[in-house]
């Protein structure tokens, strides 16, 4: 029986977060997650989507031109069998993106993929089913994200990366507001952070941290699916 794994969607757009922001990308996104942010803008992932096989998922991979790969979801990290997507990827020269909360255990992943973190802060609802023992498992490729809600979670933030010295142990330490919404349109009451006020607070730390936005907010229709 062939490989197989939960698929939410696959797409090929611009990379909006991370180090690689601006660059083409092919994203896989896995269905399902076991958390529940309070500003996640992908609940569609939680249960949309079908099984299918990891041979046609590379077939779709390489049908686009793009080198880079993101894996994410949903939490990508839930099916054991999207080590043999990373696997195949990286042996077919991909470079691998695999985005992950951080509350499932990072060191079984390959260690040619890139990791990007994503410790939830308090203000995610979530912060308490953080994995701690990942931070031994950082690479000087992996990337750290924190989801800054308001100051408290900067502040909380700001101690975690000065605490574990989390700025000499990965490639980047990415801070990134909640994108901001329209009224009527906040997420669990969560109407997000400007991105003057999360810079400011940023360069009055003096932080070695990097801001970040979700460029592809920007670029195209903040609801828009598939970019």
């Amino acid at each position: 029986m062939a490989e197989s794994l939960l698929i939410n969607e696959i797409f090929y757009s611009i990379q909006g977060e991370s180090t690689w922001a601006g660059c083409p990308c092919v994203f896989v996104r896995l269905r399902g997650c076991h958390l529940r942010c309070r500003y996640c803008d992908t609940e569609y992932a939680f249960k949309e989507g079908g099984r299918r096989d990891i041979d046609d998922l590379i077939a779709e991979v390489e049908s686009h031109p793009a080198d880079l790969v993101q894996i994410t979801g949903g939490e990508p990290l839930l099916q054991t069998g999207v080590h043999a997507l990373i696997a195949r990827l990286a042996d077919r020269g991909k470079t691998v993106l695999i985005e992950t909360s951080g509350a499932c255990d990072i060191s079984v992943c390959d260690p040619r993929a890139i990791r990007i973190l994503d410790i939830k802060t308090p203000g995610s609802g979530e912060s308490e089913r953080m994995h701690w023992p990942n931070l031994d498992h950082l690479a000087d490729r992996d990337e750290v994200k924190f989801v800054i809600t308001d100051r408290a979670d900067f502040d909380w933030a700001a101690d975690i990366i000065r605490r574990h010295d989390l700025a000499t142990r990965c490639r980047a330490v990415l801070l990134s507001p909640v994108f901001e919404q329209p009224p009527g349109l906040e997420i669990a009451g969560c109407s997000g952070l400007s991105m003057r006020e999360l810079a400011e607070w940023i360069l009055e730390s003096g932080l070695p941290v990097r801001m970040q936005t979700q460029l592809h907010k920007h670029i195209w229709d903040p609801q828009m699916r598939g970019v």
